[in-house]
């Protein structure tokens, strides 16, 4: 079921199907809720699945020069809190992995579980702020060009053509988004803190799934966080690169699932 709720007086767009222990999905920078069809379609058979637009992605609307991470939880709980959800796991993708790590900061009461999706808890170092500096100056010269070439880079280089028309449907996906939040998101991005401690001092599990091609979230530095938290499960994608929940979205619902029994029990 599409539902929308007001937060700041701007419509944040979600979908909400099956019954049960709550599963909060969480896509990444330049998806949308769309990315989760056939996940929220298979787990929305035990349990109760969410997913978000988060701002200036999908329907939700534009709000900020900056839409932070820890804005973006505020974006999920306002829907839980619309939704009288007081308990969920959460699991993000990318992007959505850093809005979960903030939610888990800010709302920890609330969490049987989360998971990180290609994601991690580090903060940029000044090199990588650099970078995504560089990135926003390419979106404000010619945001289409930037999103062409990006999101390719996302997947292993075996997995571009297999997914050419997937891919061709994120980039129209991703060139419908308005120029300001493309940046916004960036920019909030950018200014992330580090999570490390979430990891630590977790009293939940915490479950990573994680690309050994993928050219984004390094596999050495995420298998050394998830290390870190007192019970911690982990999906190593052998034929992935950053975008495992199309290139082996089997494996990874499958992950979610067990996963779930696990925040359960």
């Amino acid at each position: 079921m599409k539902k929308i709720c007001s937060f700041n007086g701007k419509k944040i767009h979600y979908q909400i199907i099956g019954r049960g222990q709550t599963l909060v999905l969480i896509h990444g920078y330049l998806e949308s809720l769309l990315m989760w069809e056939e996940h929220q379609h298979v787990l929305s058979s035990k349990y109760q699945v969410i997913s978000i637009d988060m701002p200036g992605h999908g329907k939700t609307e534009h709000y900020f020069d900056v839409h932070t991470m820890t804005f973006m939880a505020d974006i999920i709980f306002e829907v839980l809190r619309n939704e009288k959800i007081e308990k969920c796991v959460i699991i993000g993708h990318s992007m959505g992995g850093y809005a979960t790590l903030a939610f888990a900061s800010k709302y920890s009461k609330m969490l049987e579980g989360f998971g990180l999706f290609h994601s991690q808890a580090k903060a940029d170092d000044a090199e990588s702020k650099r970078n995504r500096e560089r990135t926003i100056e390419l979106i404000e010269q010619d945001k289409g060009h930037f999103i062409f070439h990006f999101i390719p880079t996302l997947y292993a280089p075996e997995n571009i053509k297999k997914f050419a028309y997937q891919i061709d449907n994120q980039i129209k996906l991703a060139n419908a988004m308005e120029k300001k939040s493309v940046i916004a998101a960036m920019e909030g991005i950018k200014e992330r803190d580090s999570s490390l401690d979430i990891l630590i001092e977790s009293k939940v599990p915490v479950l990573f799934i994680l690309g050994k091609q993928d050219v984004r979230i390094p596999l050495e530095s995420a298998l050394a966080q998830a290390a870190l938290p007192a019970n911690s499960l982990v999906l190593i994608l052998g034929n992935s690169g950053h975008m495992g929940w199309l290139e082996e979205k089997e494996k990874t619902i499958a992950s979610i699932d067990g996963f779930m029994q696990v925040c359960r029990s």
